[in-house]
C-alpha cells in the first residue's frame, strides 16, 4: 500500500514530526495569514539541541562538511513541517509548498549553498510530491543564531478552512 498523506509519507521515510522547537527570541514558530503559512527560520534542532555548529565549507576554517550541513537542512525542514502542522492541525491541508529560503553559515570560499539547502527541498518533495516543488533562495551568511550551520524558512499555501 502506497503512503497517501504527508504524515504517512514521513512515516514511510522513517521520520516523525518532532515537537515544535521553542523560539530562541521574540517571535512565534509560524504565522498564518489567509491561505498562507510562513514559518520562522528553523534551526537543525533535535530534542532542543543543535545537531551541528559552525561554518560550512571545505577549507581548514570550516567545521561542518557540506554533507553534514545538507542533513541538518533536512532537519530544519522537518522542524518547519512541525511548526506548520501545529498551526493548521494536519499537513494534508497543505496545497503547495510555495517558497523555501535557506541560509548557510559558510566559510569565505564555499559556494555550495544550493547543494546544502537541497536537503530541505528534497524532503519537502518527498513529503508533498509535485506540490512540494517550490521557488527557493540559498544564501551564504557569516553566522547564524546559536552558531547553527543552516537555517530554513518555509512558506506553504493551505486549504481554506
Amino acid at each position: 500500500m502506497t503512503a497517501s498523506t504527508p504524515e504517512e509519507r514521513l512515516a514511510a521515510l522513517g521520520l516523525r514530526l518532532p515537537a515544535v522547537a521553542r523560539p530562541v527570541a521574540a517571535y512565534v514558530p509560524a504565522v498564518r495569514t489567509g491561505r498562507y503559512v510562513y514559518t520562522s527560520g528553523q534551526l537543525p534542532m533535535v530534542d532542543g539541541e543543535l545537531v551541528e555548529t559552525g561554518k560550512v565549507g571545505t577549507d581548514v576554517d570550516a567545521e561542518v562538511s557540506p554533507e553534514a550541513a545538507r542533513a541538518a537542512a533536512r532537519i530544519c525542514a522537518l522542524n518547519a513541517l512541525a511548526a506548520i502542522r501545529d498551526l493548521i492541525g494536519d499537513l494534508a491541508k497543505v496545497r503547495r509548498v510555495v517558497k523555501v529560503v535557506g541560509y548557510v553559515a559558510s566559510s569565505r570560499s564555499f559556494t555550495g549553498q544550493p547543494g546544502v539547502i537541497n536537503g530541505a527541498s528534497e524532503l519537502l518533495t518527498e513529503v508533498f510530491g509535485d506540490a512540494g516543488a517550490h521557488a527557493r533562495s540559498a544564501v551564504g551568511v557569516a553566522v547564524l543564531p546559536l552558531d547553527a550551520p543552516v537555517e530554513v524558512e518555509v512558506i506553504v499555501e493551505v486549504a481554506d478552512d
